[in-house]
């Protein structure tokens, strides 16, 4: 069962669209469900995160993850958004269904893959940033589908 927040940022999703010339793009798979997720950082010369698109190709929760994830790091510095993780997405959505929490880990992974981009596309390095993986399914346990 689906949270109202969930089905809300389904049915309404925020940010959505691209970005033309983005400070910084990520983009997420997980060979296992199909699901691929896409996100677009407009940055400021001070680490804000000044716009944030994605394009998202999957199930519902996938998208609504996708919304809630850009509503959760627009206006905030490289460093706040390099701090949300898919546990904020999934309490910022008033949970997700066991079998979906993979949608919110492609969240955390986009924005991470975003985040990346923009730190090679600048030769900086923002502390903390791991290189992102391009499919999470490499990252979870049989049981998590």
């Amino acid at each position: 069962m689906y949270s109202e927040k969930v089905i809300d940022h389904f049915s309404n999703p925020r940010n959505v669209g691209e970005i033309e010339n983005a400070s910084g793009v990520g983009t997420v798979g997980n060979a296992k469900c199909g699901d691929i997720m896409r996100i677009y950082f407009d940055i400021d010369e001070n680490q804000v995160i000044r716009d944030v698109k994605f394009k998202t190709f999957g199930c519902g929760a996938a998208v609504a993850t996708s919304s809630m994830a850009t509503e959760l790091v627009k206006g905030k510095t490289v460093y706040e958004a390099l701090e949300v993780t898919n546990k904020a997405v999934m309490e910022a959505l008033d949970g997700l269904p066991p079998v979906k929490v993979h949608c919110s880990l492609l969240a955390e992974e986009a924005i991470h893959a975003a985040l990346w981009d923009y730190a090679e596309k600048n030769n900086i390095v923002i502390e903390g940033l791991k290189k992102p993986v391009n499919d999470i399914a490499e990252t979870l346990e049989e049981e998590e589908y």
